[in-house]
């Protein structure tokens, strides 16, 4: 989990998406709902209460038998936001055992300097917690009636300058008074917790009372409403934002410094993930469960072996009309030598060029028909058509590279029959490729593409490189999974522009 130090919209979008289902879908495992796992960890307390009183009765027969525990119940107007249907709501006292700690008296010197790790929330970071400056006595711990936290203990600060601050034990420890650990009933995910904590920094915060010093109080913690997922939903919640937090961690304390740069910031962020995408970073923990039939290398041979099949196919049609038509050479991949390849990417993927799946054509020229001019403007909606009887034809669904100007190298989906701006070419990508992948890499690559011509000062593309640019070519499954990750983490991008 990467050190926590600020809170950015982005971060605030991503977590909120998280704890409402919408980062991940289909997870398998599932099998369990939400209401029956708080049914069994009901169930269990219950075991366990009643083996207490069991056990206490053999020194006092008269032992009290404890009621049993029931699931809290939540009023409709208590719940702030909609989750899915497998899914459960529940408070946070029924996921955990929660318990203040508290202040050894400063004049009693047999109290502190011993070996156990106590906490103040000025220790808290919103991360794990592996070192502790200050410590106390076992003499302490008897006295003072304290609880030693297990290793997992998610801990919240709940009054102070540091309200709201969370952290994760790495090491058993106490807390002071203003600190509040939570023991996680099985099988609750301690991290799944502390994400839903940090989602709700704010709304806990705006539920302190008090006067100088307002404080959450425990009692307000454990009637606090908490979404309960399936238990492989929980993992899944907290393998993906472990994937994807990290990813603001790079960009986000050097951004948010200086308020010029926050235009910046989606662009950066957006950057980082296609980095990481076509890394195979993204997709790391997806590779470990996935069946994948066909490597990258495959992939490739199977490509050429398409391209040429074509090839010979258009050869023998020229040759009806001229008999003497050259035979043309095969297609063959591009060699990669070491040096080139610029980072390392997953065993069963391969290095490619783009040349070796996509070419640059022309439309076909038309003439007498009048149709849209498409140029970049008109494409991005931002001024209205003019006609031209004469051209070169693009049809819906072509795709069109801008060749010349400052943004040359951004690709655009045509969605109308129209003639292309003489800045365009047709881009071709064989169909063996999910197209969004290869798009995705071009869009992450677009300023690479381009030079200024010779003599001039407007940018166009530079072909030598497009052909030549080295493209790390997934399995064709994990080029779907990948996109499939990128699309639910752009949007969250462009929420920084609001």
């Amino acid at each position: 989990m990467a050190k926590i130090k600020k809170d950015t919209n982005l971060r605030k979008a991503i977590l909120q998406a998280a704890i409402t289902g919408q980062l991940i879908s289909n997870v398998e495992g599932a099998t369990e709902t939400g209401k029956q796992l708080l049914d069994k960890i009901i169930e269990e307390r219950n075991k366990k209460l009643l083996a207490d009183w069991e056990e206490a009765k053999k020194k006092n027969p008269k032992a009290k038998k404890p009621a049993p525990i029931v699931a809290s119940e939540i009023a409709e107007d208590e719940i702030p936001f909609e989750i899915p249907e497998s899914w459960c709501w529940c408070r946070l006292g029924d996921v955990g055992d929660w318990k203040a700690g508290s202040t050894p008296s400063r004049s009693n010197p047999e109290f502190y300097n011993g070996n156990i790790p106590w906490l103040k929330t000025g220790d808290l970071t919103d991360n794990f917690v592996d070192v502790i400056p200050e410590h106390i006595s076992e003499i302490a711990l008897k006295s003072c009636s304290m609880r030693l936290n297990p290793v997992g203990s998610v801990l919240i600060a709940m009054y102070g300058a540091t309200i709201g601050k969370l952290g994760i034990l790495n090491i058993e420890a106490t807390t002071n008074q203003a600190c509040c650990a939570c023991i996680t009933h099985e099988p609750i995910s301690n991290k799944y917790l502390f994400y839903y904590l940090m989602s709700q920094k704010k709304a806990l915060t705006e539920k302190a009372e008090g006067g100088a010093q307002p404080n959450i109080s425990r009692e307000k913690l454990v009637i606090y409403p908490f979404p309960l997922p399936p238990l492989a939903v929980q993992n899944a919640i907290v393998a993906k934002l472990k994937e994807v937090l990290p990813l603001v961690d790079a960009y986000e304390n050097a951004v948010l410094q200086k308020e010029e740069l926050k235009t910046a910031l989606p662009d950066k962020v957006k950057k980082a993930i296609l980095q990481e995408a076509i890394q195979g970073k993204l997709t790391e923990n997806w590779r470990k469960t996935a069946t994948i039939e066909e490597s990258g290398k495959q992939l490739l041979d199977r490509i050429i072996e398409e391209r040429n099949k074509k090839l010979l196919a258009d050869w023998e049609e020229a040759k009806k009309k001229n008999p003497k038509a050259k035979k043309p050479a095969p297609i063959v991949a591009s060699e990669i030598a070491e040096d080139e390849i610029p980072f390392e990417i997953p065993e069963n993927w391969c290095w490619c060029r783009l040349g070796d799946i996509c070419k640059l054509t022309d439309g076909e020229k038309i003439q007498d028909i009048k149709l849209p001019l498409l140029d970049a403007k008109y494409l991005r909606g931002k001024k209205e058509a003019e006609y031209l009887s004469l051209g070169k034809l693009a049809k819906p669904n072509d795709l069109l590279i801008l060749v010349d100007g400052e943004n040359s190298g951004e690709v655009f989906i045509n969605k109308e029959e129209g003639i292309m701006g003489s800045t365009f070419k047709k881009l071709n990508i064989v169909n063996e490729l999910y197209l969004p992948y290869v798009l995705q890499f071009i869009a992450l690559n677009k300023d690479l593409l381009r030079n200024s011509k010779k003599g001039a000062a407007i940018p166009h593309l530079n072909k030598d490189i497009f052909f030549g640019l080295l493209l790390p070519l997934p399995p064709l499954a994990e080029q779907e999974k990948i996109v499939e990750i990128i699309e639910q983490m752009l949007p969250l991008c462009e929420k920084l522009r609001g």
